[in-house]
């Protein structure tokens, strides 16, 4: 069996690009290379800053999104992931611009936490967090957001994220740790990694606790299932 080709919108950062894609490697049931997922990937670090733009401080990055979306179709891509949460604040007008089904990373890594979970911390860019990406989810399935406070999420989640780009993995991952502690304190049950960043730098520093939902993998299984779908059965219930 073929399995079907999986487009990555990455490059929003370049790390969590990677680190998107080894995670569908490993959730992968594969004995040899040819039972591997084929990805074409569009990987452009030169995307605007979704949260700037969010904030309204910088242009959209929408146009260079949907020139990936175009570089992906050409690429023979047959859905598409996008590794950044905050790049979801333009899902809609991203799905309106191509016929691909494109995964959306809130709802998949939403629909990975256990039955009785009320309060769930975020952990993921300003941008994300005004914008409700996650919270609003979370309000309609029932359960309450745990954000940082203004202090918390501008020196150690903005603080962790930004080292994380900036190459320092292990020192952004403390500054996300304790941002993580802070949540826990407020009640938080489970905390989801709602920012690319934010698994690699944990994982640098050692603090992938048990509590925490790992958006990106969370994507990365259901692109895993999706593939793995026979071509022919998929045309049968499309």
């Amino acid at each position: 069996m073929m399995p079907r080709i999986l487009g990555v919108l990455g490059g929003m950062g370049p790390l969590a690009t990677v680190d998107f894609m080894d995670k569908v490697i490993s959730a992968t049931p594969a004995s040899r290379d040819q039972d591997h997922v084929p990805m074409v990937a569009a990987s452009v670090p030169q995307v605007p800053d979704r949260t700037a733009a969010i904030e309204g401080d910088g242009p959209s990055p929408l146009p260079a999104m949907l020139d990936g979306i175009r570089r992906l179709e050409r690429g023979g891509a047959e859905s598409i992931a996008i590794a950044c949460n905050t790049a979801h604040y333009w899902y809609d007008e991203m799905q309106a611009e191509t016929e691909l089904p494109i995964f959306h990373i809130a709802d998949m890594a939403i629909q990975t936490l256990d039955e009785g979970v009320a309060h769930v911390g975020i952990l993921a860019t300003a941008g994300t967090i005004s914008a409700g990406i996650y919270a609003d989810r979370l309000t309609a399935a029932g359960m309450a957001a745990v954000v940082p406070d203004d202090a918390d999420q501008n020196a150690l989640v903005m603080g962790g994220i930004n080292a994380v780009k900036a190459g320092d993995v292990a020192a952004g991952g403390d500054l996300l740790a304790k941002a993580a502690d802070a949540l826990r304190a407020k009640g938080a049950e489970r905390i989801i990694l709602g920012c690319t960043e934010v698994p690699p730098g944990l994982a640098a520093a050692d603090e992938m606790r048990d509590d925490c939902v790992d958006a990106t993998d969370a994507l990365a299984r259901a692109c895993v299932d999706w593939a793995m779908v026979d071509k022919a059965d998929a045309l049968k219930t499309a």
